[in-house]
């Protein structure tokens, strides 16, 4: 009787420990506290492509998709559904004259800007591309203030990136062109103004490269060294580390303006239509004709190229610059002055397609630097909302990475890592049991990629 006593003790004792261990592998750790800076980033992540701030229906993300390098380009556009906000001159009567050119806007990607004022809609006008919003950390500073759009006062009232929504709402997301705030649009409050800035500064690259980087490709490796040759390519002066800031000599200029004779080009292809299209003053109102510097690590996949979209290729907006619209422009009188032969810039074919080589090369491993970090976040936090756009930007970078090498003719290999990459990643947005393995296989495709292009 005693021994079953005990037993029964015994018994009774365990159901009690088991109970006691089983709350104890329920309860949760506490939650950690949340991170200020992440929760204004991701509260401008929603502003940037959801809020239309009672407008025509346009957001943010309406000119700067995420899954197309926050750019648009014509062969982007001509994938839109004909009632997509984008297109809102085409089915608004009351926008149908002096808001956009639909024809120049699905042929060349171009939008229309009144950067001198809406006081005359007919004239006072210009015709730019959409200038990516990445790595603006690095891009937007300089001695003079900061520099925001093709011309570096993109933004009204301080021209700071904070204030950049505030123009874009009022050129962009009206509903007529009366432009008149609280009817036409609302505007931004000064807590969406932050986080709007928050969220734009946390898009791309953190920081500057380093340059030379220890490239691996026999041309892209002469195209760095004649990217950094100040007596031969000349393009450090200006793109100091494939970024958006120039030095001369000693003295760093950060972001800043220069006239590269980009508006003197013959047969610009919108000119070319018949279409008005205004010469584009540049800088301040009335124009200085200077433009901004922009970055060149995103360069190969963010065309067509400088503001008025001018070229399609790469390695044709490399060629520019030995052409005589630059080497007579101010900018090219300016370098062959602080030359000690007096020489401009002069190169052979070749030394062009190694530039560009080089370029694509960094741009490369930009996508493979930012696909990594992507797929990451995918793998580790689950599968919700955040983390299907974070797997499906890392696609798009994945695919960006692979067209940029490959129009390029280089590294075949590193392709064959990204399209391995590419087809894992596709294939765990639709797994559930296998996503996280499958993200994993993914990301370590993607560093073998990136060692096939630097050492």
């Amino acid at each position: 009787m005693k021994h079953n006593t005990r037993l029964a003790a015994f018994g009774t004792t365990l159901a009690v420990a088991s109970v006691a261990a089983l709350v104890a592998a329920c309860q949760h750790a506490p939650p950690a506290p949340p991170d200020p800076k992440a929760a204004l980033i991701a509260k401008g992540r929603q502003l940037f492509f959801n809020e239309t701030f009672n407008g025509n229906g346009r957001t943010c993300g309406t000119c700067h998709p995420a899954t197309n390098n926050f750019t648009i380009d014509p062969a982007f556009i001509a994938r839109l559904p004909k009632n997509d906000p984008l297109f809102v001159a085409e089915f608004n009567p009351d926008l149908k004259n002096g808001f956009e050119n639909p024809r120049l806007m699905r042929e060349f990607g171009l939008i229309r800007e009144n950067l001198d004022g809406f006081d005359d809609l007919e004239n006072k006008f210009v015709m730019r591309g959409v200038p990516h919003v990445l790595g603006l950390r690095n891009s937007v500073a300089s001695p003079q203030g900061p520099r925001t759009g093709w011309s570096g006062d993109g933004a009204p009232g301080d021209g700071a990136l904070r204030s950049f929504a505030v123009g874009a709402v009022i050129q962009h997301f009206t509903r007529t062109l009366n432009r008149v705030a609280g009817v036409d649009f609302r505007l931004p409050t000064e807590a969406e103004l932050d986080a709007l800035e928050a969220f734009q500064l946390s898009l791309g690259r953190q920081e500057d490269l380093k340059l030379p980087l220890p490239l691996k490709g026999t041309v892209a490796r002469r195209g760095q060294e004649i990217f950094l040759d100040n007596s031969l390519g000349k393009c450090n002066l200006c793109h100091v580390n494939a970024g958006a800031n120039a030095q001369i000599g000693a003295n760093s200029l950060g972001n800043a303006n220069f006239n590269s004779g980009v508006e003197d080009l013959p047969d610009q292809p919108a000119r070319l239509t018949g279409e008005r299209v205004p010469p584009d003053d540049g800088f301040g109102t009335p124009g200085d004709g200077t433009f901004n510097v922009p970055p060149l690590v995103e360069a190969a996949d963010t065309g067509p190229f400088f503001h008025n979209n001018a070229v399609a290729t790469l390695e044709a907006a490399v060629g520019f610059y030995d052409g005589e619209s630059f080497n007579n422009s101010p900018a090219g009188l300016f370098l062959a002055g602080i030359d000690p032969e007096h020489k401009g810039i002069e190169l052979d074919g070749t030394q062009i397609a190694a530039i560009a080589s080089f370029l694509r090369v960094l741009n490369a491993l930009e996508n493979i630097r930012s696909s990594i970090e992507l797929l990451e976040t995918a793998r580790v936090r689950g599968d919700g909302a955040d983390d299907a756009s974070a797997l499906q930007q890392a696609i798009s970078e994945t695919g960006d990475g692979i067209r940029v090498l490959t129009e390029g003719g280089l590294h075949p290999q590193a392709v064959l890592y990204l399209e391995q990459s590419l087809r894992l990643s596709r294939h765990a947005a639709h797994s559930w049991f296998r996503r996280a393995d499958l993200l994993g296989e993914a990301i370590a495709a993607q560093k073998s990629a990136r060692a096939e292009l630097v050492q």
